[in-house]
């Protein structure tokens, strides 16, 4: 079975996973985003800590989990913000055992620590503020809308990528990811804007057509910052993928680098307009 067939069959498996927690239910939309958390804190911590510190890449990973978990039970239970200190418990204790590794360099791995909560697991956090309804109820529509407008970006580049920017084409940021062309950007922006268009007149877009359209070029364009941030950060430590969870894609830091960086702050866009 060549690459591109398993890179097709592990991706369909990927997107009805997806699709099917958002579309089910509160508990299966909990328990897929806290999978992901869990396995993409793991890759990150993987990369840049490497097997050490186990005690404090654990409780890492259990700060991001309870940021997710306490988000999630505040908003489908109607529990009061304060509960969200508790996060605070395990953050701490991820600092204090810093105390009894033996490394003198140990104390710079701080910034990786805290980089796994506040990179990786308060995005997927963030995604709990617009999975729910004014009047409280679970509504998945919006953050399908995010993906689908995160996947028709990445297809749309791929596509135009191949066509028009490998060979004549104009590298975007060669340094970071050589492959990455002009060409393949402005397809995959080209490809957002014509699928937010289709949302709005499917209404699947809870947003009027200029917000539909706003909410699509942020997710592109910053969605591929937080790819070529990706990028870098492993190119820094000398890694190819994340991971090997997701054949013929990588891990899953590699599917999700995107989504790390445009959903907060299309999330943010929606709520400082206070559209949702």
């Amino acid at each position: 079975m060549n690459n591109t067939v398993i890179r097709t069959l592990s991706g369909l498996v990927f997107l009805l996973i997806m699709i099917g927690s958002l579309l089910i239910g509160p508990i299966a939309y909990a328990a897929v985003i806290l999978f992901i958390i869990a396995v993409v804190m793991h890759e990150y911590l993987e990369i840049s800590l490497g097997k050490s510190y186990r005690i404090p890449r654990l409780l890492a990973i259990f700060t991001g989990l309870s940021l997710f978990l306490i988000m999630f039970l505040i908003m489908e239970y109607k529990l009061e913000a304060r509960f969200l200190l508790i996060a605070l418990i395990p953050l701490s204790a991820t600092y204090i055992s810093l105390i009894w590794e033996k490394e003198t360099e140990s104390y710079h791995k701080n910034q990786y620590l805290a980089g796994s909560v506040l990179y990786t697991a308060l995005p997927f956090a963030l995604t709990t503020l617009i999975v729910y309804k004014e009047n409280g109820t679970f509504d998945g529509t919006t953050l399908l809308f995010f993906f689908i407008i995160l996947w028709v970006s990445d297809i749309g580049a791929y596509v135009f990528g191949m066509l028009f920017g490998q060979k004549n084409g104009h590298k975007l940021f060669p340094s970071i990811s050589p492959k990455k062309s002009w060409e393949g950007f402005y397809g995959g922006l080209g490809s957002a804007i014509l699928f937010a268009i289709i949302i709005y007149i499917s209404g699947l877009s809870d947003f009027n057509i200029f917000h539909t359209l706003i909410i699509a070029v942020i997710i592109n364009i910053t969605s591929v910052l937080g790819d070529l941030a990706e990028s870098q950060f492993k190119r820094n430590f000398g890694v190819k993928d994340s991971g090997s969870l997701m054949p013929g894609h990588g891990g899953l830091l590699d599917r999700f680098d995107g989504a790390l960086t445009s959903f907060p702050l299309a999330i943010a866009y929606i709520k400082l307009l206070s559209l949702f």
